[in-house]
């Protein structure tokens, strides 16, 4: 490992431990040349994911922007950082587990909107008005009907 100081290669591991719940490895790593100490994470490398968006165009599978969706729906919502990351986490987790190297951007959607509707209402109707794409207030009804006779 290259030193991010000097640039030596001559640097060791002094101090190893779990991080992340056992899923990447923490390591202090000290420089032979400079004698500075910085820190590396080690994780397990994942089969990249490609998502297809709508128009057909393929890019490359990035957590932040389902982040970004979840965070604009719980916008002012009773929801905390913990729960929206578990949310996330889980979305993640079911994503992966497919072992798929493509999937398309509205099986995301939905499986968001699946996870948002057990978290909490409003941030689902949120979500589900701007990946739906609603063109005026009967669809937005309509969804909101379902909810409710779900409810019931």
């Amino acid at each position: 490992m290259k030193c991010p100081f000097c640039s030596s290669d001559n640097t060791r591991v002094i101090d190893s431990r779990p991080a992340d719940d056992n899923c990447a490895i923490r390591r202090r790593r000290m420089c032979d040349e400079c004698g500075k100490r910085f820190t590396t994470y080690e994780k397990v490398e994942t089969i990249p994911m490609i998502v297809i968006k709508k128009d057909n165009a393929r890019e490359q599978y990035d957590r932040s922007k389902i982040e970004a969706g979840v965070l604009r729906a719980c916008y002012k919502r009773p929801v905390s950082v913990d729960a929206i990351n578990q949310l996330v986490d889980e979305v993640e987790t079911e994503i992966f587990s497919r072992e798929e190297k493509e999937i398309p951007s509205a099986d995301i959607g939905e499986i968001v909107m699946d996870k948002l509707k057990d978290l909490e209402a409003v941030a689902y109707v949120r979500f589900a008005s701007v990946y739906r794409e609603f063109k005026d207030v009967n669809t937005f009804m309509a969804e909101l009907k379902k909810m409710l006779d779900k409810d019931q």
